[in-house]
């Protein structure tokens, strides 16, 4: 439910424009491989990163360059770049049927222990788009670093109407 309505399945594209949610371009890899793969009914994307214009949009570790609020943001960026992409890949947003798994990795420093409130901007975000009733299992980790010095990386399995 978002404000009081129940969502029904096949219209995430409409929920993006009920909440003014304007999605990026979908994003270009950044080395030898393709954002998106389908096989049978799973859409599988790379690992999503907080990214602008192919620039990342935040550099560093949660716990040290940056906190739980910027952490959070930058989770949300890439959550919008996975929506871009399944949505060039797709053409609709409305193919999406559930979020199977939603994997969260975090570059954390020190005793950063927030990694929880970070991928909750991503979940609840997928739950806003798709419905409660669609949500994924989910991994939360932290790590030492990530692709290009950025501070959060998204793994998503969707499962596609065909």
């Amino acid at each position: 439910m978002v404000s009081g309505k129940i969502l029904l399945a096949g219209d995430a594209d409409g929920r993006l424009q009920e909440l003014g949610i304007q999605l990026p371009s979908a994003p270009a890899p950044f080395g030898t491989y393709v954002e998106a793969v389908q096989t049978g009914n799973l859409l599988f994307l790379s690992g999503m990163l907080p990214v602008v214009d192919h620039k990342p949009k935040y550099l560093g570790r949660l716990g040290k360059e940056l906190d739980t609020e910027a952490g959070r943001d930058a989770a949300y960026a890439a959550a919008l770049s996975a929506l871009a992409a399944a949505k060039h890949y797709l053409g609709s947003l409305d193919r999406v049927t559930r979020v199977v798994r939603l994997g969260v990795f975090m570059a954390t420093y020190g005793d950063f222990f927030d990694q929880p409130t970070v991928a909750d901007a991503v979940s609840d975000l997928f739950r806003d788009i798709f419905g409660s009733d669609r949500m994924a299992v989910r991994l939360v980790i932290g790590v030492a670093s990530l692709p290009i010095g950025m501070p959060v990386e998204l793994e998503v399995i969707f499962e596609i109407a065909a």
